[in-house]
């Protein structure tokens, strides 16, 4: 299925103008008029604040020697060209020193088996945005299935979450003379027929819920202007969004879904027959994941029956449609095992999913076994994470990706119908040595008791005199899991100089199902941020590193909890980077997405929930005569889902109170800073340069 809810959180149009009365009752505020995203004064002090803090990063002379190394990792020929099938043949998105925002290209799968493939480019995105005279990032394709020939291709202006949607044909590699062509909103679209489409979008006044997402889903004909449009459903304006996919199976049972996302966690499922929508009787918190021999594939984060929270289960397509049936399950996970909600594919006849056991993964087959299923676990390398890439819409092979903090990402190649082992297809080439390095998980007790993994990458014979200088990361919200990674830049910048890098697995994420998320929700957080404080004070004990020697960083949901770190706890860290964060807890319902959120944060509507707000907002929590370790806060203009506000505003605050911070914001990239990898690369480097400076010393300390 189309993951709406994952590109939301982790993260069109703005959310609607007009903010709830609890929201704009917030007018004491003096940095509102920063809140103007692309409003002239706004940035005109973007400008002002951008010269300050380039002049000082980029003097340093470790930031010249981080950028190239960053950029030759990010653009480096021989990375793994990952690939998406679509029918018969391998698709990749490729991005390099000469075509940095990318090309679009395909190969044959036997090609693709090559260590160097022959590609044909289908779209440069380079020259298209030189023709155009915008600056286009690749947000993906939809494709027509059964026949997968014809795709909507997804565009976006500057890396901003509102895409146009073309019509591409991949027989003849170019776009359609008069096809479907939707201006840009945040939309959803997929293929009814060979020339139906089924759209939610903003459809013009009054069609956009208070999140700024659409909640009204029309069919389009070909050759019909937008206006034609007809309406076959409506959600309500107090919805998050309403968003339609279409799911079909190796044996042709097709399923026309429209999920109406009440809240982020909670939606209702429905199946549209051609002439009405019927409500599926699924449980409010569940992901549908595609369809299998006839059957609806679905994640649960409740109980629901018979079947466990956390779980993968299955629903008769034939009782689905009818708004009847019970689930089958497929999987239940363990208490210390998670099914990773955003690693669940299916093939033409089966499901795999990615499951962790403490935080370690591997990868498992579902069959159909008559009314039942039938489990088993691919023969993977053990301790690795493992992302499930691409699979086969009507066959059962695919690819998916292992790797961790030390071991280079391997893609390999599966077939779900067979015992065979996956085959390592192609390798990533080490990016830094790795030699004298060893990776520990430890667990720390939090302000409950609970005991919180971490893992600890560093030198074997680093001191334990707290002298290590140390980078921590975690995010801790949206039932979203943290899991080791090979990261060549992380490792080549800071871990191959002798520093040591943290992953926090804290609750809010999905490290532990569904439960370790809840347990961190709305008024119930202040966990999530004890959770990784309790962290810091175990690296502090166990001699890793100590509050001088710590940073920290994360962004989106991560980077309010930075914020929180740094206002709370601003004796445990010695460097803390703010990435596009939400920092203004009162106002986030009125700024960008944020309404959508509500059901993470709570909402200043409700008394209990605007009081912990309050308490807890990063904005609000300054002082005066606080003393903080100097944060580095980065943003993009065109993040149009946290949006830049935030990041703003709490910089304002600061150098109000006469506080030192730096601040930067990017015009470019969208909540990810994924416009070009020159733009990757420059981040980067800003920050690790920052960290450098803070953790380490003068340039002449640094190897």
């Amino acid at each position: 299925m189309k993951r709406w809810w994952f590109a939301m959180a982790a993260a069109g149009a703005l959310a609607a103008s007009t903010a709830s009365a609890q929201i704009a009752a917030v007018t004491d505020d003096p940095y509102i008029w920063l809140e103007d995203r692309e409003g002239a004064k706004p940035l005109a002090w973007v400008e002002t604040e951008n010269k300050r803090t380039l002049s000082r990063l980029e003097a340093d002379p470790r930031y010249d020697t981080f950028h190239r190394e960053a950029l030759e990792i990010a653009s480096a020929e021989d990375r793994i060209p990952m690939p998406q099938i679509i029918g018969s043949r391998i698709f990749n998105l490729w991005r390099d020193k000469a075509h940095p925002q990318g090309i679009w290209r395909v190969t044959s799968a036997a090609d693709f088996a090559h260590a160097q493939p022959n590609w044909t480019t289908l779209i440069d995105l380079d020259a298209l945005s030189k023709a155009e005279g915008k600056k286009w990032v690749w947000k993906g394709v939809v494709c027509r299935e059964p026949d997968e020939k014809r795709c909507l291709v997804s565009l976006s202006e500057g890396g901003e979450d509102a895409t146009t949607l073309r019509e591409f044909d991949l027989e003849t590699g170019s776009f359609v003379d008069g096809g479907f062509d939707l201006p840009a909103s945040k939309q959803n679209a997929d293929w009814i027929d060979a020339d139906t489409l089924i759209v939610s979008r903003d459809w013009g006044e009054g069609t956009l819920t208070k999140s700024g997402y659409p909640y009204v889903v029309k069919i389009l004909k070909r050759g019909e202007p937008i206006a034609a449009a007809r309406e076959i459903y409506r959600g309500t304006t107090d919805d998050i969004g309403v968003f339609p996919s279409v799911e079909m199976d190796a044996q042709g049972h097709r399923a026309v879904v429209i999920t109406r996302a009440k809240t982020f966690f909670t939606s209702d499922i429905l199946l549209w027959d051609g002439a009405k929508a019927t409500k599926v009787p699924l449980p409010e918190r569940v992901d549908v994941n595609g369809l299998v021999d006839g059957r609806l594939i679905v994640r649960t984060s409740e109980p629901w029956g018979k079947v466990p929270e956390g779980a993968l289960a299955a629903l008769p397509l034939s009782d689905a449609m009818r708004g009847a049936g019970e689930l089958t399950t497929i999987f239940a996970a363990g208490p210390r095992q998670s099914i990773d909600r955003s690693n669940v594919r299916v093939t033409g006849n089966a499901v795999i999913a990615s499951v962790y056991d403490n935080v370690r993964g591997r990868a498992m087959v579902f069959t159909p076994e008559g009314a039942g299923w039938r489990g088993r676990a691919l023969d993977l390398p053990d301790n690795l994470s493992v992302d499930l890439v691409t699979a086969e819409h009507r066959g059962d092979r695919g690819y998916l990706a292992v790797s961790g903090f030390t071991t280079p990402t391997r893609l390999m190649a599966f077939d779900a119908a067979s015992s065979t082992a996956p085959l390592a297809v192609k390798s990533l080439p080490p990016r830094f040595d790795v030699s004298g390095l060893v990776v520990e998980q430890f667990e720390a007790r939090s302000s409950d008791g609970t005991k919180v993994p971490y893992f600890v990458v560093h030198r074997e014979d680093a001191p334990k005199d707290g002298s290590t200088p140390t980078l921590m990361t975690a995010y801790g919200g949206f039932e979203v899991s943290n899991t080791p990674y090979y990261s060549g830049i992380t490792g080549k910048l800071w871990l191959e100089r002798g520093g040591a890098f943290v992953l926090a697995n804290i609750r809010g994420g999905g490290e532990f199902g569904p439960a370790w998320h809840e347990a961190g929700r709305k008024t119930k957080r202040q966990l999530i941020f004890d959770d990784f404080a309790s962290i810091a004070r175990d690296l502090f004990a166990r001699g890793i590193t100590s509050a001088s020697k710590l940073g920290i960083y994360g962004g989106s949901n991560g980077g309010l909890l930075m914020g929180v770190e740094l206002t709370q706890h601003p004796e445990l860290w010695g460097a803390v980077t703010i990435q596009v964060p939400l920092l203004d807890m009162l106002r986030y319902e009125g700024i960008a997405a944020g309404a959508s959120w509500v059901d993470e944060y709570g909402s200043v509507s409700v008394p209990e929930e605007r009081a912990f707000l309050a308490k807890m907002s990063p904005y609000h929590a300054l002082r005066k005569d606080g003393r903080y370790p100097e944060p580095y806060i980065w943003t993009t203009t065109k993040d149009d889902r946290v949006g830049p506000q935030h990041a703003r505003k709490f910089a304002a605050r600061m150098k109000e109170y006469g506080l030192p911070y730096l601040f930067y914001e990017d015009t470019a990239g969208g909540h990810s800073g994924d416009a070009d990898i020159a733009q990757g690369a420059r981040l980067q480097a800003l920050q690790m340069t920052y960290f450098a400076q803070k953790l380490i010393g003068s340039a002449g300390a640094a190897r």
